[in-house]
């Protein structure tokens, strides 16, 4: 779900408050602009904890299609592709953008993973990559509740049971402790033994 102007307007003040208004003017201009740049510093004038919301706003509002979104997440910051891959749900219909989050997915940056295992990827990534999605939020401790659309996709997988019998065999032969969602998520397929 898109963010709103007017749900970010309470936690604002005024200079952000202006500032979102002039990027949001300018995302929503002809062409390419400088809210691109207002895209890159969100989180300067809006706050850390509104840059996420104030991101995907501007991407909605400047109606960026899949080269706009690629574009920037190739260019951005960790912030800045979570952002991009949060409103990937609204901006990209279809499977094009998979490979930004087949990207994320190789990251080692716990919040990027956690936005690429969103709405989108539960929609659109093959049974394959979404098993080895939900085992890199176990293994990296990413809580498997950012897992969209679980319990769908994991219902009645006996491979992504397999996997998951595996890989908690593999951690207490090691003698390591075994991820608590791992044991959510066998559950969901029905198929624990």
């Amino acid at each position: 779900m898109t963010p709103t102007r007017a749900a970010l307007v309470p936690r604002l003040d005024g200079a952000g408050l202006a500032w979102l208004d002039a990027a949001l003017t300018e995302a929503a201009a002809p062409g390419e602009g400088a809210w691109e740049l207002r895209f890159a510093a969100a989180g300067r004038y809006c706050g850390q904890d509104n840059a996420d919301d104030v991101r995907v706003l501007l991407l909605d509002r400047a109606g960026a299609d899949l080269a706009t979104l690629t574009r920037l997440y190739r260019q951005g910051s960790g912030a800045e592709r979570r952002a991009v891959l949060l409103a990937l749900p609204a901006r990209v219909p279809g499977p094009g953008a998979v490979p930004l989050i087949e990207d994320a997915l190789r990251a080692n940056d716990t919040r990027l993973v956690a936005a690429a295992v969103g709405p989108y990827a539960a929609d659109h990534l093959d049974p394959h990559a979404w098993r080895h999605a939900v085992l890199k939020c176990l293994f990296t401790g990413v809580p498997v509740e950012h897992v969209a659309a679980l319990a769908r996709r994991a219902a009645g997988d006996s491979e992504l049971a397999r996997m998951l019998a595996d890989f908690a065999a593999e951690r207490s032969a090691a003698g390591r402790t075994v991820p608590a969602g791992l044991h959510r998520v066998l559950a969901l397929t029905g198929l624990e033994s």
